[in-house]
């Protein structure tokens, strides 16, 4: 399992019930982080990491079919646009791979499968992904949505917080999480990233926190999800 974030790259090796095989290892997201070299990141996390049959690839864009639709978060869109990470991967690395926005392999992680459950990342930017009874709902961008002049991602993501400190950013994120449950009158949601430790408020009872290791387990499931 491989996630790609704006500050870190991770990589852990798991068995089929999702059991950490190795201890999750990290290295630096490169600048620039161009295509080649974050394929270059991964390889040498694969090979620290040791055996493993097949990958799974948390990365913050669209994807769709394996391919790079966005990539807002890493600053490179003209580079990562149309890029054919899947593809790719699986040359250099001489493995199936399967990649996935990483807010829905959080959801993987984290979800009962049951009802309508909304997740949401804090971390540079703002993840989302949707699920219906355990089914994804593909390319949501909650980032996107406006609120009071400004989209969810500009209202809670890293810039922000650290303009505006934690106690408004919390205040932001609490209007928020109102707002979504009118939008999609969820019966869980779960709140991950980076920034879910800065959360410094009492949650309605059916919001809860999620450690980031859900989205490392999340690839057990995305295997399982299409087959």
């Amino acid at each position: 399992m491989v996630d790609i974030g704006a500050s870190g790259i991770k990589a852990l090796v798991l068995d089929a019930a999702g059991r950490p095989l190795t201890v999750r290892d990290r290295i630096k997201t490169p600048s620039p982080s161009t295509p080649g070299a974050v394929l270059n990141v991964i390889r040498r996390l694969a090979r620290r990491q040791g055996r493993f049959d097949r990958v799974a690839v948390g990365f913050p864009s669209v994807i769709r079919n394996g391919v790079v639709e966005t990539a807002s978060n890493l600053g490179l869109d003209q580079k990562w646009c149309g890029f054919r990470l899947a593809e790719k991967l699986e040359s250099k690395l001489g493995r199936p791979v399967r990649v996935a926005n990483d807010a829905d392999l959080q959801g993987f992680g984290a979800i009962s499968g049951r009802g309508v459950e909304l997740v949401i990342t804090l971390g540079t930017g703002f993840g989302s992904a949707l699920f219906v009874d355990g089914k994804l709902v593909p390319n949501l961008e909650v980032a996107l949505y406006p609120l009071d002049g400004k989209t969810y991602g500009r209202m809670l993501g890293e810039a922000a917080r650290k303009k505006v400190g934690n106690k408004k950013w919390n205040k932001r994120l609490s209007q928020v999480i109102e707002v979504l449950y009118s939008v999609f009158n969820y019966d869980h949601l779960y709140i991950g990233g980076g920034n879910s430790i800065k959360v410094k408020q009492k949650l309605p009872r059916n919001v809860r926190i999620v450690p980031n290791t859900a989205g490392l387990l999340g690839g057990i499931a995305l295997w399982k999800e299409y087959g």
